[in-house]
């Protein structure tokens, strides 16, 4: 009875996320995917229902792939998927490059200085995430903190336009993801064996070829975690530039926005979330290939 009873609780803590999953990201989809399959009207809600009944009998089907098709014969789709691909690139890049060193400082660190570093980490999150977004736009208008510290210290002689540029948009990107890097980071290596480093350098290594034979290699999970923590969310990101980016600037979460709101196609826009998911999709099963794959060899 006790091992069944066992049996028991562990199928209920394991149903409990795929509960989850399904409720929060399943039914959603399958939600949003028929709404693609529809057709455009004019009315609450703008599409048609995808199957009309009438006595008990389907009357008259109204599926469509326009919204499919339009992604395909508009070249505004295109280049939003390319350019949000882009940026979110480029915010991964840098949280990487801003985020190694952190994480390797805070996971060599003394014990008692770990936890206030952590909290440090953390601490933005305790801030609403809109606000963090618009005090950025103090620091990088024209005449805000940044253009102000420039020209006292007399590096530049006018402000400098990074404000509404694909820059401001990676700097928003950079601060805000950059916590998501940084703790997958030192989850891996705060576990590293120090051991191997000091074996290395009995060997005869030297610091930086140590850390690229042994450190960086072991820190790969860390790396490949929180690229993915980035990359994904970035490519869908809204707010950012919507508030830190031009009229030029065009990411997919901007054209959804417009698609839903101002042209009122949800059957265009939900074609374009399905899709910008499919493309999510890739890394993440590049990802669990990768973890499957070592886990088979440490195993």
């Amino acid at each position: 009875m006790k091992a069944v009873s066992g049996r028991a609780g562990r199928f209920l803590v394991g149903l409990a996320p795929y509960a989850w999953l399904v409720l929060f990201f399943l039914i959603p989809f399958l939600i949003v995917f028929k709404i693609s399959l529809s057709e455009a009207r004019m009315g609450i809600p703008p599409y048609m229902p995808l199957v009309e009944w009438a006595d008990g009998a389907v009357a008259q089907w109204h599926i469509s792939l326009a919204g499919y098709g339009a992604l395909f014969s508009d070249d505004l789709y295109a280049l939003a998927y390319l350019s949000s691909l882009r940026l979110a690139a480029i915010a991964t890049i840098g949280c990487l490059l801003l985020g190694y060193p952190a994480a390797y400082a805070i996971a060599r660190s003394p014990g008692h200085v770990r936890q206030p570093l952590l909290m440090l980490v953390a601490l933005p999150f305790w801030t609403s995430f809109l606000i963090r977004v618009y005090a950025w736009i103090g620091i990088l208008k024209n005449e805000g903190l940044l253009n102000m510290a420039l020209q006292a210290l007399g590096i530049i002689d006018e402000p400098l336009q990074i404000l509404e540029t694909d820059w401001a948009v990676s700097i928003g990107m950079i601060y805000s993801y950059l916590p998501f890097m940084i703790l997958p980071l030192y989850a891996t290596l705060e576990k590293m064996d120090l051991s191997l480093l000091e074996a290395a350098a009995d060997l005869g290594c030297k610091p930086f070829k140590a850390f690229l034979a042994v450190t960086l290699p072991l820190s790969m999970p860390g790396i490949i975690a929180g690229s993915m923590l980035v990359f994904i969310p970035a490519v869908g990101e809204f707010v950012i530039p919507d508030l830190l980016g031009g009229p030029d600037t065009l990411m997919i979460g901007k054209v959804l926005w417009a698609e839903f709101f101002d042209n009122r196609d949800w059957p265009a826009a939900s074609a374009v979330a399905v899709a910008m998911l499919v493309v999510l999709v890739v890394p993440i099963m590049a990802f669990q290939h990768f973890e499957t794959k070592r886990a088979e060899r440490e195993g």
